[in-house]
């Protein structure tokens, strides 16, 4: 079975872009394009992509607002991958801390655009640069900090966090700590039911805003 992309942005030309470099991938099918982030919801509930490339900034309804919208609203929420012009975009935290679950931007070389779109779909490692963990950090908050401080990581788990933050995938943890790799699956599970977080992204962002990692 292809991996299934929806792609939603204003701009033709960058929809038409996007396809084309997707496309060219015997594993990969673009299964529907928007404009804008209105018509994302009733989309995804027609074509079930795996992934969605959502543009962050939209006339009517933008990527941060369309994310919550997908999350709140469809069963089995596909991957959202934020793309944008400008990686120290405030409306790229906002997307990130609404659920997007990565982020790419649209100078990206063909190559880098594949290697989002499935390294988003495996859902095990991040994209999340480091301008946006600044923002992350600037927009900490003493709650924030409470509630990880509350969450009573172990030490094994805190040490899984902040390669997570690094954006390792389970492999590379694993490799680093010298687990195995279900191993390393187990911590992440913990880390994020007692975070109550959505998945890893969500977990990062709540490890910058509370100050447990810092950006390099």
């Amino acid at each position: 079975m292809p991996l299934t992309v929806l792609l939603v942005d204003d701009e033709p030309l960058v929809r038409a872009g996007l396809r084309a470099v997707l496309e060219a991938q015997p594993d990969i099918e673009v299964v529907g394009e928007a404009a804008d982030g209105a018509a994302v919801v009733p989309l995804v509930r027609e074509l079930r992509p795996d992934v969605v490339a959502m543009d962050v900034r939209m006339p009517l309804l933008d990527g941060i607002e369309a994310t919550r919208a997908v999350l709140r609203t469809v069963d089995r929420p596909p991957k959202i991958l934020v793309v944008t012009t400008f990686e120290n975009d405030e409306y790229v935290y906002g997307a990130l801390r609404a659920g997007a679950d990565g982020f790419l931007l649209k100078r990206a070389r063909p190559a880098e655009i594949v290697h989002a779109v499935r390294l988003v779909a495996a859902g095990d490692s991040l994209l999340f640069p480091a301008a946006v963990r600044r923002l992350a950090a600037e927009y900490g908050t003493s709650a924030a900090r409470t509630a990880l401080e509350r969450a009573a990581l172990t030490e094994r788990e805190g040490e899984v966090l902040r390669r997570m933050a690094r954006g390792l995938s389970n492999a590379e943890i694993a490799a680093d700590l010298v687990v195995g790799t279900e191993t390393v699956k187990s911590h992440v599970s913990a880390v994020l039911a007692k975070l109550g977080a959505r998945d890893r992204t969500q977990a990062v962002i709540a490890a910058y805003e509370s100050g447990f990692v810092t950006p390099s």
